[in-house]
């Protein structure tokens, strides 16, 4: 008799989902690296659809509106790489370690998400293997791979609404313990015309900086978290105009730091 096959030992992407993660502009210039843990709503078939309406799987709960676009438009106007994932973080948040509950939402805003109910430990073993390892070994990798220390600056958006609160920040600028970047980032963005709002709407408290402190903290490399109001952005025109105002604020960032560091 064949031994019983587990969850585990087959992949959660078809051939042609693959792959999980994927690095744009490798040899970009530029001493930076741009991350964009939500980037797609895209749910492999074997999950049917984690049983989503159309509302629920188009929504900002399936990812962040917009940043895919605005970090492709950051990347071309820095000549900086970019890593991105290519599943909806209702499959697996990227931005989260897989010990946390939300790695693997059931519930996400509004929307409950029945297929991540009741998961097993096969299966949440499965979704860390098949989406968050490659993305995290992607990211390692083309930071180790870059000659010299780079910024590191994830891309992400919100809603104008949450939970029926309006939010009036255009601009939030995000840092775990490392702020040297996002302090910087904050003196560059006053004279953008944007609201801007230090650790608005969300800060470390709130568990979203895993990506900043497994990948940038831990090497000791500046790093930011940008989050954009996603109405400004969920057009053409708005990623173009909000690329515009955050390519020259990134390029000073970057050079304030490359500066900093060659000091000796």
């Amino acid at each position: 008799m064949l031994p019983m096959r587990h969850e585990t030992e087959s992949s959660l992407l078809l051939p042609t989902e693959a792959p999980a993660a994927r690095v744009l502009n490798a040899h970009g210039r530029a001493p930076a690296v741009l991350i964009c843990e939500h980037a797609s709503r895209f749910i492999p078939a074997a999950l049917d659809g984690l049983g989503l309406d159309e509302a629920a799987a188009s929504s900002h709960a399936a990812w962040d509106i917009g940043a895919l676009d605005l970090s492709v438009e950051l990347m071309g106007a820095l000549d900086a790489p970019l890593v991105h994932s290519r599943i909806s973080r209702l499959v697996y948040d990227c931005n989260r370690p897989p010990e946390r509950e939300d790695a693997m939402p059931q519930v996400s805003e509004v929307f409950s998400i029945p297929g991540n109910m009741n998961l097993t430990d096969a299966q949440r073993t499965q979704r860390v293997r098949d989406v968050y390892e490659p993305f995290k070994t992607l990211v390692s990798s083309t930071l180790d791979e870059r000659p010299e220390p780079p910024v590191v600056i994830t891309i992400h958006s919100f809603t104008p609404v949450y939970k029926g609160t309006p939010r009036t920040v255009e601009l939030g600028i995000l840092h775990d313990k490392d702020d040297r970047a996002a302090q910087l980032m904050l003196s560059h963005a006053e004279s953008s015309g944007l609201r801007v709002a230090l650790n608005e709407p969300y800060s470390a408290t709130d568990g979203v900086t895993h990506t900043l402190r497994e990948h940038a903290v831990r090497r000791g490399l500046p790093n930011v978290m940008i989050e954009v109001r996603n109405d400004l952005i969920d057009t053409a025109e708005g990623v173009n105009r909000i690329a515009g105002l955050l390519t020259p604020i990134l390029q000073s960032v970057i050079q304030d730091l490359s500066h900093a560091e060659a000091k000796p």
